[in-house]
């Protein structure tokens, strides 16, 4: 049966095995995580871009790895060369995106399991004439406004159409497509194949992006490409890309390297990403917080409608009273019922008024008979009968007078009717200018226009005169 180790043997044995085998290393690569905490060491990772090492440079190896003063020489520790004064020390200019040459001896740190390279020697390597070449051409293009933020466009949230200007081969692209399938509501994306190091790789890099824009089918455009050193990624700090970002007609995200890497290319995009997996996240969110932002507004869109419900129904409830209070039909109804009250209240003072009528002339043929007898009463009434009976012949005699004198009176009044001649075939003769009806022939002169009125109606005539006459 193998024997059974603990972690911290196991460690131990990795540790003695590990520092035996490589005890002393020369290791090149891009500096980034750079630390310098209050103790004077100085931490940091180094990355070729597939693999990341951990790298501490102790405090006191620091001073071995600076160039020596002898008099006035310099002498580089590692090469024994005599140079130039390089200035500040390299432990003063170290910074993320360096490339270095590392030497030293590998060890494992027991509490976290981890290896790592306990540097004795650190060099700048390679990468001066290119530092300096990047340091110009970001001056001449900030001179000219390409990294201004106003004149960069807004990158669209959760695009349906996206242009991928990059190696189809390589791990930027793979990452990049893995992402996309998990995230946002579904996109069309079309991989626009380049270069992405090497000389030819800049022009090919720029008539991709000319291509994408002028092709104005992609909402954004994505350049990306995985980590490497400097010198991997210098196509991206060449002006032939950076002009062709710069007049590209749509966003440009761009996402080159590892999160210490930044180019020319991100300076000009309208937006920069850390890696290529970063630009997929950035450009389309979690389908779990569309999800949640579903339910969110789902949720805010039912309070929305039932508050709009209780408003609308405590507006359709005021206008319902508002309308009860002013509608015809209340109106009628209202005054329906004073109708019939008042019609009640007529009743009731008619009611009154007769049985108090009744009870006054009950009242007075008590005393009317009391005051002359029953004999005497009927003999009045008699009276009244007979003068009513008299009464009745004198007004019929009146009427009969009154109406023969009527006759009478319309018979000479239609006798003096003007218009009774024109039955028998005369007529009346008006002249048209004065409207008098004439009786002369002075009172007329030739050309004169004459009205002439019969039983059927009206004819006009012009008076002539003699000469017209014989004619």
């Amino acid at each position: 049966m193998p024997a059974i180790l603990s972690v911290s043997e196991l460690t131990r044995a990795v540790k003695d095995l590990l520092e035996a085998e490589f005890p002393f290393v020369w290791v090149r690569g891009q500096i980034s995580n750079l630390a310098r905490p209050a103790s004077g060491h100085i931490y940091f990772s180094l990355t070729d871009g597939d693999a990341v090492l951990g790298t501490v440079w102790f405090r006191g190896a620091q001073r071995a790895s600076e160039p020596q003063a002898r008099g006035d020489e310099t002498i580089n520790p590692l090469t024994g060369e005599i140079e130039e004064s390089v200035g500040p020390a390299l432990n003063q200019r170290l910074e993320d995106g360096m490339e270095v040459l590392c030497a030293g001896r590998l060890n494992v740190f027991e509490p976290r399991g981890q290896y790592q390279l306990v540097a004795e020697l650190v060099q700048e390597q390679g990468v001066g004439d290119l530092r300096m070449a990047f340091e110009a051409l970001k001056k001449k293009l900030s001179d000219k406004g390409y990294f201004d933020e106003a004149r960069k466009m807004a990158v669209p949230s959760n695009p349906a159409r996206v242009a991928v200007v990059t190696s189809p081969h390589g791990a930027a692209i793979r990452d990049f497509l893995r992402l996309s399938e998990v995230r946002g509501t579904g996109s069309e994306i079309r991989i626009y194949p380049t270069l992405v190091q090497g000389d030819r790789a800049p022009e090919q890099i720029a008539q991709a992006l000319d291509m994408v824009s002028e092709e104005q089918w992609a909402e954004v455009a994505v350049l990306i490409r995985g980590g490497g050193s400097l010198e991997d990624l210098w196509a991206f700090n060449t002006e032939p890309v950076a002009d062709a970002i710069f007049r590209s007609q749509i966003p440009v995200v761009c996402g080159v390297g590892h999160e210490p890497d930044v180019s020319i290319a991100d300076f000009v995009a309208d937006h920069r990403v850390a890696t290529p997996s970063h630009a997929a996240q950035e450009l389309w969110p979690r389908r779990e917080t569309l999800s949640q932002q579903v339910d969110r507004l789902e949720i805010a869109l039912a309070r929305a409608y039932h508050s709009m419900l209780r408003d609308r129904e405590a507006d359709f409830s005021q206008l319902r009273r508002a309308l009860v209070l002013l509608s015809p039909e209340r109106r009628l109804a209202q005054q329906a019922e004073t109708f019939h009250s008042l019609a009640e209240r007529l009743q009731s003072a008619a009611n009154r008024m007769v049985r108090d009528n009744v009870d006054r002339t009950v009242s007075l043929t008590r005393r009317l008979v009391r005051a002359h007898g029953v004999e005497a009463i009927n003999q009045k009434g008699r009276t009244v009968q007979s003068l009513g009976h008299g009464l009745q012949v004198a007004m019929e005699r009146l009427l009969e007078r009154s109406s023969a004198g009527f006759e009478t009176a319309a018979a000479s009044l239609n006798a003096l009717n003007p218009e009774r001649p024109l039955e028998q075939g005369y007529g009346l003769v008006r002249v048209r200018k004065n409207g008098k009806f004439l009786r002369s022939p002075d009172e007329v002169t030739p050309g004169d226009v004459l009205d002439i009125r019969v039983r059927d109606g009206s004819v006009l005539a012009r008076v002539m005169n003699e000469a017209e006459e014989n004619k």
